[in-house]
């Protein structure tokens, strides 16, 4: 078992897209992201299943058939398009992908990023999180505008670096924020016309 090794590599991941959601304006989003990683389940998994140079679910799925610790990290984590899959009240269809919240959109691009530099450490280029994202996207069920969304921010970062695409993100988080201000405004103004 690999439990300092393990711990580690949570932590750094964990304080990267810290770093990086603080960077955009996602704080509370930083500070909570990833915090069922040191649950138990997902703890002594990923330490028992820990490789070092891809997630430890990988391993685990590959022995067991399944991942107890992603089925947990998965249904607390909103940053994950996993977490927005339902039942569907459509005829026929027995599950949907909902479309994600923006501020879960761009925390999952910032895991992304992270987890390929974590992952790949001196190999990481800024094409990784793309080509990670190509090599299983036909295995996705995630929700068209979301993948929409999320290959925009991968495609960017390829095209056009992190600097250029962090500025993006931050820029669309502060407009983000501009249009729940703007719209709570409207609310109480109309409240107050009634």
């Amino acid at each position: 078992m690999k439990a300092i090794e393990h711990f580690k590599t949570i932590t750094v991941h964990k304080l990267l897209v810290m770093k990086y959601c603080f960077r955009v304006g996602l704080f509370w989003q930083g500070l909570t992201h990833d915090l069922s990683k040191y649950s138990p389940v997902e703890f002594f998994n990923g330490c028992l299943f820990y490789q070092g140079y891809r997630s430890p679910n990988v391993a685990e799925r590959d022995i067991k058939g399944y991942s107890a610790a992603w089925m947990h990290h998965k249904g607390r984590n909103k940053h994950h398009f996993e977490y927005w899959n339902d039942y569907s009240n459509k005829p026929g269809v027995n599950m949907t992908a909902v479309r994600m919240p923006e501020k879960y959109v761009y925390e999952m691009f910032i895991d992304r990023l992270v987890a390929c530099q974590v992952y790949k450490g001196d190999n990481y280029t800024q094409a990784s999180p793309m080509e990670y994202y190509q090599a299983y996207k036909k295995r996705h069920w995630i929700h068209p505008e979301t993948r929409k969304q999320l290959y925009k921010l991968l495609k960017m970062l390829e095209d056009k670096g992190e600097d250029y695409t962090i500025k993006y993100v931050r820029l669309q988080v502060v407009k983000m924020r501009l249009r729940k201000i703007k719209n709570l405004i409207l609310g109480v103004l109309a409240d107050s016309v009634e």
